[in-house]
């Protein structure tokens, strides 16, 4: 490792094992809007519509290994979309479409992509978004694109004026045979993006053979998911958690769809939805839970959730306090689970197992067939003390490689190079002499919103961009027991101080070049960025002084091209117990 290559002469498709389950008596997915939209989509209306769009790609060029895209919510189109470019063997790639149009662009330009399905509003909150101007801007910029299959958004009036466009309605009119091509177990199915801390998002690809053995373990020997059950798990179309939930078709369950404001019109909608529509299997963010917590939601008081099995809580770290008002306010004897993975993998690295007890704030178990451990410095495995979380052998589910990528180069990088030979994550674990494990948080750089993996590169190239900011900096002080706290320091230009209308400004901005996740929290100006002698943001020690951990500080000024910087952060330090929740 790395470099491992698993069933070497074994040829399949992802798709075709989804349609081994293909069910007339139980519905493939259920779609829920906050708008109170239902719709059902029977086993046969999904293969039709699978076969529909599989032979309309192949008739408009699209061959194995060409890049399909994806700008559109959480709707059975983009399950029906998935699935038709794995059984010809595409390569599918989502963005989620609250994304702005430089983070899309930084992620599908890596890729060139043939074929561009896309949507031009979605609604969130009771609000529409209009994004027609986005798409067209991703349409500029992205010069290998040959056509738009263009999906309606929720409120949609009128057809955009897209070129080389083709009506999404027109394609599942049409009748084909559902076919799967196999292929090589190492084919890639989809590339997905974790953060870029330097640079652009990292574009990892995943291969079928990989994909298929890990989903199947991890849902049905992990989570205990059975054919019939129903799985719910909130999350958008940017975020793995959508690619683990469409996974549950593998297992024969029903998968349900979510798409808008989980906590609007009302603060308990998605509660009302587990009773109604007899959920077994809940997956959330903490996040979800913890707001849930804090609004003082008691659903078990107005509704039963006698098929509720299991709530699985990702994302980042679940405080104990939740895991108490899971149990006194939703269901006594649900199986509360908090699990650990990444995009990197599709998976989890710690996680859960239906026979083993629950442990308030810690994670059940490793996974099966992950050799997942915590490092002290020294590179040693270490017990009952937090540690760097490492892979020590291979799982077939880690990328083929990235995309773009001359010899590994940045693949090797981003988690070989601190040991040798050992897959290194970026999170703080402790792992128990029970067996369990908790995590504290990441151990680097990378942004962790809700879930959602950000590099700190997305938001200086918004931010830098604008006349008044000369140079920026920003720590995401998320830890164990504490929610994510994204802090933003700036250096302002002469003639330009920060006033609260011009952070109204640098947040508008970032929300609408980035996405709503990439905002800070709150803006302070500072008169430099600490830096190194090569010229590189300190991120990490600036992080670690507002989080309290230990720092040598007389080595790391050492290091530094203007030391005195360090002073105002561990003034910083002292106001974060009035500022950070």
């Amino acid at each position: 490792m790395p470099g491992a290559e698993w069933f070497p002469s074994v040829r399949l498709n992802y798709a075709e094992h989804v349609f081994r389950n293909a069910s007339a008596s139980r519905p493939a997915i259920i779609f829920r809007s906050e708008s109170g939209e239902r719709r059902q989509i029977p086993w046969a209306q999904l293969a039709a519509e699978t076969a529909a769009v599989a032979e309309h790609l192949k008739k408009a060029g699209v061959v194995a290994g060409d890049r399909v895209v994806a700008f559109l919510p959480n709707i059975p189109e983009t399950v029906t979309a998935f699935l038709a470019c794995a059984s010809i063997g595409a390569i599918w790639s989502s963005c989620s479409p609250d994304m702005g149009a430089g983070v899309v662009l930084d992620r599908f330009k890596q890729i060139d992509p043939k074929i561009i399905i896309a949507t031009d509003g979605y609604a969130y909150g009771g609000k529409f978004f209009d994004r027609t101007s986005v798409v067209q801007e991703i349409l500029d910029k992205l010069p290998t694109l040959q056509e738009v299959v263009y999906i309606p958004g929720a409120h949609a009036e009128k057809i955009p004026d897209w070129p080389k466009i083709v009506r999404w309605s027109e394609i599942t009119a049409q009748q084909a045979e559902l076919r799967f091509d196999r292929f090589p177990f190492d084919h890639p199915l989809w590339i997905v993006y974790s953060s870029g801390t330097t640079g652009l998002p990292k574009a990892m690809v995943h291969g079928h053979g990989g994909i298929l053995l890990t989903q199947l373990k991890t849902q049905q020997l992990q989570h205990d998911l059975r054919k019939g059950d129903r799985l719910l798990f909130l999350g958008s179309t940017g975020w793995i958690v959508w690619n683990h939930l469409v996974g549950g078709l593998l297992s024969g369950a029903t998968i349900m769809l979510y798409d808008g404001n989980p906590m609007w019109p009302e603060k308990d909608v998605v509660w009302g939805l587990l009773s109604k529509e007899e959920v077994t299997h809940f997956g959330c963010g903490a996040a979800y839970l913890i707001g849930c917590m804090k609004a003082e939601l008691a659903p078990r008081e107005s509704l039963r959730f006698d098929n509720l099995r299991a709530i699985n809580s990702t994302g980042s770290p679940l405080p104990v306090d939740a895991y108490r008002w899971v149990y006194e306010n939703v269901k006594g004897d649900v199986w509360l689970a908090s699990v650990s993975g990444g995009t990197d993998i599709a998976s989890g690295f710690v996680a859960c197992a239906p026979w083993l007890p629950v442990y308030a704030g810690e994670l059940q178990c490793r996974e099966l067939g992950v050799s997942a451990f915590a490092y002290d410095e020294e590179g040693k495995s270490v017990l009952n003390q937090v540690g760097e979380l490492v892979v020590t052998k291979p799982m077939p589910s880690m990328p083929l490689y990235f995309w773009n990528d001359p010899g590994n180069k940045r693949y090797l990088e981003s988690y070989f190079d601190h040991f040798p030979g050992v897959w290194r994550h970026g999170d703080w674990i402790e792992i128990t002499d029970r067996g369990t494990a908790v995590i504290y948080g990441r151990s680097d750089t990378t942004i962790n919103r809700n879930g959602i993996r950000m590099g700190t590169s997305e938001i200086y190239k918004v931010v830098e961009a604008m006349p008044q900011v000369a140079d920026s900096l920003v720590v995401d002080l998320e830890f164990l027991g504490r929610p994510s706290y994204m802090p933003m320091f700036v250096v302002m230009r002469p003639g330009h101080p920060l006033t609260e209308e011009l952070i109204g400004a640098i947040k508008q901005e970032i929300r609408a070049k980035a996405s709503a996740r990439h905002v800070p929290d709150q803006i302070y100006e500072v008169d430099d960025i600490p830096r190194t002698l090569t010229g590189k943001k300190m991120e990490l020690p600036v992080r670690k002084i507002l989080l309290g951990q230990q720092i040598d500080l007389s080595s790391t000024k050492g290091s530094m091209a203007n030391p005195s910087t360090l002073d105002f952060f561990i003034g910083f330090k002292g106001t974060l117990g009035s500022l950070n929740p």
